[in-house]
């Protein structure tokens, strides 16, 4: 009995239709999506055998959010974001069908996939800060939005464990061009939850702005809040250095660890597996409180496992290394999730989480750039261990920054209520976002 409540709290998100259909329909879509993921990387080092030419296609996917991003989030906080999620799911569809076209002819080339990558970079520069900034609109509560972040991270991770699973069976059996097939179909379940969903139309915003003055306001929001700022600096970070361990996975796979596509899927499993539990973890949490720590004591665990992935060459060993990277990796991102959207204020939320996006993905294809021209170097192992060692670094950084950030956030946490007693004498959570000038 006591089990069955602890999955039941653990799930109260789902009690929201619209956010249970985006969950069903997400669940599939992003298992194809993992699979496109694990078979890109895989058709790269097959057609060239090439670490630098790994990381420009990473650089391709990801560049555009570093600079059109802060735009799409202007453009998310106007548009319904609704239709904005339907029209980028049908995009990305094609731009899957296109890749299995060119692969399943046999034709494809490294610039047709760097080309492709690059309009999925396009598009996840809407989709990313519109699907966060739609999770609010999506769940009835506002007590479960916590709870339903914690399950986007779940069901990305549970899908990063299948997904790359079916892939590697794929690859080896039929190739590549199966798993870009099956992810261009898992799109429509996706697109079906979507257009299921009972939306209530809000009002648009008062008063638009120029969009460069909106851009600016945005901006000036993010730097002034200590919290904010703080948790996006270390996630900029650890996206830099640290996240591009992903586009050397095929290299560890193949040379490190002399194994195949068997042996790519199997790590990336692990790494999800991680995750997973991890998301689980946060779900099962009764409150935001102590996610502060949390994001520290994970970018530290994610900076020490990718340091000792780099020393191993033992599979099983680097199985687990793989595990713990998955773990620490997805709770700083999640609880950092969490943390910022539980303070933001509504109608900024499309631009702060655009921001979020950009420090996420947007400084990826310059890391992926970087790891692929340091591995072409010094090798894939000791790139890992620097980038390792450079998050480490930002953790410290980051648990230093803590009494700073609990100063500011506890207050707006006592004003939502959060913290019920403290909070006589709170006036708005808009007021707490800067510290007082002295």
């Amino acid at each position: 009995m006591e089990r069955a409540k602890s999955w039941s709290f653990a799930l109260r998100a789902l009690r929201s239709r619209n956010y249970r259909l985006f969950f069903g329909g997400q669940s599939i879509s992003l298992i194809g999506t993992w699979m496109t993921r694990i078979a890109t990387g895989w058709l790269v080092y097959r057609l060239t055998q090439s670490p630098f030419l790994l990381g420009m296609v990473g650089f391709a996917g990801q560049m555009p959010a570093l600079f059109l991003t802060p735009f799409a989030g202007v453009w998310v906080d106007r548009w319904n974001r609704h239709r904005t999620l339907v029209v980028t799911q049908i995009l990305s569809m094609l731009q899957s069908f296109a890749l299995a076209a060119l692969a399943l002819a046999g034709v494809i080339n490294i610039w047709e996939i760097i080309g492709l990558s690059l309009f999925q970079g396009l598009i996840n520069c809407f989709d990313m800060p519109g699907r966060q900034a739609f999770v609010v609109q999506m769940v009835e509560r506002r007590e479960d939005l916590a709870n339903a972040i914690a399950l986007n991270s779940s069901m990305v991770n549970a899908a990063r464990l299948v997904g790359p699973a079916i892939a590697g069976i794929l690859i080896a059996g039929v190739g590549e061009g199966y798993c870009f097939l099956i992810d261009g179909i898992s799109y429509i379940a996706v697109i079906v939850s979507l257009l299921r969903m009972r939306i209530v139309r809000s009002a648009s915003r008062p008063g638009r702005k120029r969009v460069l003055h909106e851009l600016r306001e945005g901006w000036a929001y993010v730097v002034q809040s200590i919290p904010i700022r703080a948790i996006l600096l270390l996630l900029a970070l650890v996206s830099l250095v640290g996240m591009p361990y992903t586009v050397l996975m095929p290299v560890f796979a193949s040379n490190v660890l002399h194994g195949g596509p068997h042996t790519l899927g199997f790590l990336m499993a692990a790494s999800g597996v991680g995750a997973l539990v991890s998301a689980l973890n946060l779900a099962m949490r009764k409150t935001v409180i102590g996610l502060g720590g949390i994001v520290a004591r994970s970018a530290m665990l994610f900076g020490a496992a990718l340091v000792c992935f780099g020393l191993s060459r033992w599979f099983w060993v680097s199985l687990v290394l793989m595990f713990a990277t998955g773990m620490g990796m997805m709770r700083q991102m999640a609880a950092s999730n969490t943390i910022l959207q539980t303070i933001l204020e509504d109608d900024k939320r499309g631009r702060v989480m655009a921001y979020y996006s950009m420090a996420f993905l947007g400084v990826s294809p310059f890391g992926s750039l970087l790891a692929g021209t340091l591995a072409a170097k010094i090798g894939a192992p000791y790139t890992v261990i620097i980038s390792g060692i450079l998050c480490l670094a930002g953790a410290g950084w980051f648990a230093r920054e803590l009494p700073r950030i609990r100063s500011f956030v506890r207050p707006i946490y006592a004003q939502l209520g959060i913290i019920p007693e403290l909070a006589t004498g709170i006036q708005s959570a808009s007021q707490l976002q800067t510290p007082p000038e002295t």
